[in-house]
């Protein structure tokens, strides 16, 4: 049985100011009475400050939202200290409930804001947002701040919960792969699931602020289980798949080598045929590899005698993979790869014998594409972070926001959001209305100068945010932890997936096949 509720208080300001000294000390925020008599000498921030005049026995609410975030009241063991309310006045401050729309300033994108519409998104895609929204809050978001810290890997019983109601499986888009199955509870029907539905679920996903996790919530699969699905034979997706989207088996895109990152027809690592040819052996090394250590199998880039393979290579003799410590959680599971003299069979293939180059190169728009998903809602993020903290911060007597250089650093990195999510929503539609042949004919390059865009706009938007935070911004606790933790890792988001001048020479170079010669000035 569940205790009963505390009785509060109806109190006047009077009241509590009587309560303003060692021993006796009250203090009022939103409209809400605590009794911090005996909290007071386990003050992290020292005894002083609650007995400062204008906190003892005071209305204390602008202070304390310059020193900390609305959810440390929320905490049980801060809630418990709460004695009273105001008699006849309301709390201001209103916490956030899971799955509801944020109401501050381009907080969300155009077409969840009121009043506005959209020519891309339709009924299923506003359902499945809303549906999503309140699954993340609820059991993601949880996961990802306590994982993020103790750098384990994510929970199984989020991935089972998200496997329950397939969202494995619409993170890799539209396909036949959703057929038959029952999408986040049947609020959108398989046959009608595009890459606007991915892209809410990819953005949405990404609440949790904690960057490492959000690699680690399955980014090798995302990546790594696309070319088994398209490339693979019958009898090997019909063994691999079900268990990944299952939450049960987990894979990884091995490309990357210390010799090898965005110079793909630099790899090194090897697959030479047995003379039966029935199998090839596979030596070499893969380093950078998401979700590398704890992945049951790897699609792997090889060099073969006419050129590049990919093969599907489960964990096993000779495979050994150890962590990569980087400037993001190890909860992502970065890993450094050694293939030893590792058999694997000849039906392993993804593709064509030495094409890989070709299975490797189709993967790389979708990866880049979902990329710029996350990439545009983490920024997001900041700005609504940058817009509470500059309107509540205090600073020669008015809020922070009063400032005009504050107000051109907002201004500037709310054209970034909005830029970039435009782009990308008219990126997406295209994708829509093309083939997977006509997506990388036609737009992988707009996909990389997209993604060159969103990154390098992103790391600015981190400078930003760290100048209008000051000191906040570059601690790990407290009122600008996000901010902290995005300016440390939005560089992920620049390299992953192509480095940003690698990206920006592809866009121009596919740009330039198209330039007519009939052309001048």
């Amino acid at each position: 049985m569940s205790a009963p509720a505390k009785q509060l208080k109806t109190l006047s300001r009077d009241e509590v100011a009587k309560h303003n000294k060692p021993g006796d000390l009250w203090i009022i925020i939103d409209a809400k009475v605590y009794d911090v008599s005996k909290f007071a000498a386990l003050h992290p921030g020292g005894l002083a400050v609650l007995l400062d005049q204008d906190v003892a026995g005071q209305d204390a609410t602008d202070v304390f939202y310059q020193l900390h975030r609305h959810e440390v009241l929320l905490k049980p063991a801060y809630a418990r200290l709460q004695i009273g309310v105001l008699e006849n006045e309301d709390p201001e401050v209103k916490a956030h409930s899971p799955g509801e729309l944020s109401n501050v300033p381009y907080a969300e994108p155009t077409w969840l804001t009121p009043g506005f519409s959209s020519p891309y998104y339709k009924e299923s895609h506003k359902a499945l947002q809303k549906a999503i929204r309140k699954f993340t809050d609820e059991i993601i978001v949880p996961d990802a701040q306590a994982r993020e810290e103790d750098g384990k890997r994510i929970s199984q019983s989020v991935l089972d919960a998200m496997a329950e109601l397939n969202i494995h499986a619409m993170r890799l888009g539209p396909g036949k792969h959703l057929k038959g199955l029952k999408l986040m509870g049947g609020v959108v029907k398989p046959e009608e699931f595009d890459y606007f539905h991915e892209l809410i679920v990819t953005q949405e996903l990404m609440r949790g602020k904690a960057r490492g996790y959000a690699d680690g919530m399955l980014g090798g699969m995302v990546i790594g289980l696309p070319p088994v699905l398209n490339f693979g034979s019958e009898k090997l997706k019909q063994e691999i798949v079900p268990q990944v989207f299952a939450g049960k088996k987990f894979i990884s895109l091995a490309i990357s080598e210390a010799f090898a990152g965005s110079d793909v027809a630099g790899l090194r690592c090897t697959a030479t045929k047995t003379e039966d040819g029935k199998h090839f052996i596979v030596n070499g090394t893969k380093k950078w590899i998401t979700n590398g250590t704890f992945s049951d199998y790897f699609t792997v880039g090889c060099r073969t005698d006419g050129g590049l393979t990919v093969l599907l290579i489960p964990r096993g003799e000779g495979v050994e993979t150890t962590q990569i410590k980087t400037s993001y959680s190890t909860t992502a599971g970065t890993a450094y790869i050694t293939f030893d003299n590792v058999k694997v069979p000849v039906e392993n293939i993804l593709g064509k014998e030495n094409d890989g180059l070709r299975v490797i190169l189709s993967n790389f728009n979708h990866e880049r594409w979902v990329m710029c998903c996350g990439a545009v809602k983490s920024q997001r993020a900041v700005v609504e972070e940058c817009f509470k903290w500059a309107s509540q911060r205090k600073v020669f007597g008015k809020p922070l926001m009063a400032q005009a250089v504050i107000r051109a650093k907002m201004a500037n990195m709310i054209s970034r959001v909005e830029a970039a999510q435009n782009w990308l929503e008219n990126v997406t539609h295209q994708m829509n209305n093309m083939s997977y042949k006509e997506q990388s004919a036609k737009i992988a390059g707009q996909i990389g100068l997209l993604k060159r865009f969103i990154t390098s706009t992103g790391q600015e938007t981190a400078q930003d945010a760290v100048q209008i935070f000051g000191g906040r911004g570059i601690t790990k606790t407290g009122m600008g932890k996000f901010i902290q933790h995005y300016y440390v890792t939005v560089p992920f988001d620049a390299l992953l997936g192509g480095a940003e001048d690698v990206l920006g020479d592809l866009g121009v170079r596919q740009a330039m096949r198209q330039m007519p010669k009939t052309a001048r000035l």
